[in-house]
């Protein structure tokens, strides 16, 4: 089984509707033999990122394409995805089990000429250098397979500590979302 980022933007934007979109797409990804591995939520809740775990691409898109179409109320939405991801910084059955809570999401849109392997051995390189923010905590990263783009999730006071902490460790901010952790999933 392999891991895949489905990216939803969601109208209206508001909690219940969001709630009720997370359910449709587990259910569907239940339904299509995977598992949704976490949701994390922006704090306008106008997007969604969903971690699944699943055999195939093909079966999450035709499954989570329908969930969202059928959805109620109806709701305004485009999906970006499948891409495969991998995880990086955690341990996938520990955050399976934990769905530990993110307050900030990074987006860093990747160069074109960094491959997987120098990534991974930038990341090592540069992890210990979290420690010079101590009221962030990395907590982990799911890079496309395809070295389009990463997502890192902290813990964090604040976005100006979340942004010292990706200058601590050399890595830029394309995006960053403060997260509503207010939602199942």
């Amino acid at each position: 089984m392999s891991l895949y980022l489905l990216e939803i933007r969601i109208e209206p934007t508001d909690r219940p509707a969001v709630e009720r979109l997370i359910a449709d797409v587990a259910e569907a990804v239940r339904s299509a033999g995977g598992e949704v591995v976490e949701s994390q939520v922006t704090g306008t809740f106008e997007r969604i990122f969903t971690v699944v775990e699943a055999a195939s691409a093909e079966s999450v898109a035709t499954a989570v394409t329908a969930a969202v179409a059928e959805g109620r109320p109806p709701r305004s939405y485009a999906v970006t995805g499948p891409d495969e991801v991998r995880l990086v910084g955690a341990d996938l059955e520990e955050v399976k089990a934990a769905r530990p809570e993110a307050g900030y999401l990074v987006e860093w849109d990747l160069p074109a000429e960094l491959d997987m392997e120098s990534y991974l051995a930038r990341k090592k390189a540069n992890a210990p250098k979290y420690a010079e923010v101590p009221e962030v905590s990395f907590l982990r990263t799911y890079v496309r397979e395809d070295m389009a783009k990463c997502l890192c999730l902290y813990d964090a006071p604040d976005e100006e500590a979340v942004r010292r902490a990706r200058k601590a460790v050399q890595a830029p901010v394309d995006r960053l979302h403060a997260l509503d952790g207010g939602h199942e999933g």
